[in-house]
């Protein structure tokens, strides 16, 4: 018979949650853009591309048409002769993540075809920015 030895509790180490800074900050933009820009508001959205997903779920929404790289907001007002915004959000640094290269390529083909897409780093970088883009004048379409 085998003599008993007590084994000594080990407490499991305890992770502290992500904190979603970039979500955060994305929350306090739209807050702000709903009370101080209501028509911003009413025609920008954020595209759901980004997160971690199960295998099955990722794949159904990768036949849906989900891609890599795609801006986290889009700004369908057309100005400066761009026929929208589009921004890659980032949290503000150093909290900040790198562009990807699927980003970076994607905001080259969005530029190419005439919309204006940026890296906005953090909330107030984002508003400046969709501020300074609502100074341009509307974009005229010759029918």
């Amino acid at each position: 018979m085998k003599a008993f030895s007590p084994k000594l509790f080990k407490a499991k180490a305890v992770r502290a949650k992500p904190v979603d800074r970039e979500g955060a900050e994305q929350a306090g933009l739209m807050r702000e853009l709903e009370r101080c820009l209501p028509a911003v508001f009413d025609l920008i959205y954020h595209v759901p591309n980004g997160g971690h997903r199960v295998k099955a779920v990722a794949a159904k929404l990768k036949a849906q048409g989900v891609k890599p790289g795609i801006p986290d907001l889009v700004l369908n007002m057309a100005r400066g002769g761009y026929f929208g915004l589009y921004i890659e959000f980032k949290a503000t640094p150093p909290n900040d993540a790198p562009v990807s290269p699927s980003q970076q390529e994607r905001l080259r083909k969005l530029n190419e075809q005439g919309y204006l897409a940026i890296v906005c780093r953090g909330h107030f970088d984002a508003m400046e920015q969709i501020r300074a883009y609502l100074r341009l004048a509307p974009t005229v379409v010759a029918a």
